[in-house]
């Protein structure tokens, strides 16, 4: 089955035809159920890049996990786990074939090509309105973090909460460079103005109203550690420490995780162009300052002949006007993507 951000739904085998997974269902928010009287139907929801290594192991801790809720009543048993294939190019999407065929509790879809971990996950949330489902987390397949806090989230949405991000409590299993700089990224968005939860990934609860609410939003380029806050509904937050990972190798080195801290910026704030704008003014009143001085010393006689002071200024406009190009490209390019409409992924193959 194939399916786009924008496009028609059509079950059949392996189509190439997208699918809206902004349905008009979804685009008419319902209010929330009035109780959580009844016992609810979790989608646990995760993202696979190449992770043949980790899944075996991690697809066992998750059903354990979701079996030890269904014994204790506080989800359904029809609760299933959905494997995200993010256009893997290892036998990822060959074990979670397998892992379906042998427990229905597993399900899973194939992305046709890979589009990134935030469109990956926002495939599965989707299609977690698909199918039905009250609540959905989303966690990733290394299992770093920890499972055992789903039962707490669960536990929050049943006494009210829409959303429950999962927050690390502290950062011990990271180096000093990536403590440090996570860190000072957090501080820098929020003083931006766009709302992140302090040390919360990915790893949260969103009940189908919050999904619903989420399904709304149409931008390409997409940052959902800071799309989700501003959906506002009520909150909750379960501490966890996080662990190392399973096995395997991290597909998130550092160039992806610099361009997921560029993208957050620039989807939620314009206050990169106010700064260059900034920088361009103080630039202009350096320079007439300069150009005033060199006045005097002419008229004076005490002109000095300065080609590197001259060259000096050359490279500081010249870097200053490249950098304003940048960022103002930046942003041009996220605009022209945006205006091109383009499906933010397509699903290959839907398993039931």
């Amino acid at each position: 089955m194939s399916r786009s951000y924008n496009g028609q739904c059509h079950r059949h085998k392996n189509c190439n035809v997208g699918r809206d997974v902004l349905n008009d269902r979804y685009l008419n928010l319902i209010p929330p159920l009035d109780s959580r009287d009844h016992v609810p139907l979790l989608c646990i929801v995760v993202p696979c890049y190449n992770e043949e290594e980790v899944l075996p192991q991690s697809s066992s801790v998750l059903a354990s996990t979701v079996e030890d809720l269904v014994s204790k009543r506080k989800v359904s048993p029809d609760s299933r786990i959905i494997f995200v294939d993010d256009g893997s190019k290892d036998s990822t999407w060959s074990i979670i074939v397998s892992l379906h065929e042998s427990n229905r509790i597993f399900t899973g879809i194939k992305l046709a090509h890979n589009e990134g971990h935030q469109r990956a996950l926002y495939a599965g949330l989707m299609d977690v309105l698909d199918r039905g489902c009250d609540i959905s987390v989303s966690i990733d397949a290394d299992l770093q973090d920890d499972v055992d806090v789903i039962e707490e989230m669960v536990d929050k949405y049943a006494a009210g909460a829409e959303i429950v991000y999962g927050v690390r409590n502290n950062r011990d299993t990271d180096t000093g460079f990536k403590r440090n700089t996570a860190q000072a990224y957090y501080r820098l968005m929020n003083r931006l103005g766009t709302e992140v939860v302090y040390n919360s990934a990915d790893f949260r609860l969103m009940s189908s109203h919050a999904l619903k609410a989420l399904a709304q939003y149409r931008e390409a380029n997409l940052f959902l550690r800071g799309m989700v806050p501003s959906l506002g509904f009520k909150t909750g937050v379960a501490y966890y420490s996080r662990k190392e990972r399973m096995a395997g190798e991290s597909k998130y080195p550092l160039s992806k995780m610099l361009a997921l801290a560029a993208e957050g910026i620039m989807s939620f704030s314009i206050e990169p162009m106010h700064v260059m704008t900034v920088v361009g003014v103080v630039t202009l009143f350096v320079a007439l300052v300069m150009l005033i001085y060199i006045i005097v010393s002419c008229a004076t006689g005490n002109a000095v002949a300065g080609w590197g002071s001259l060259m000096v200024s050359i490279w500081l406009v010249g870097g200053l006007v490249i950098t304003s190009l940048g960022v103002t490209g930046e942003y041009v390019g996220k605009a022209y993507l945006e205006t091109k409409q383009r499906p933010r992924y397509i699903v290959d193959v839907e398993l039931d």
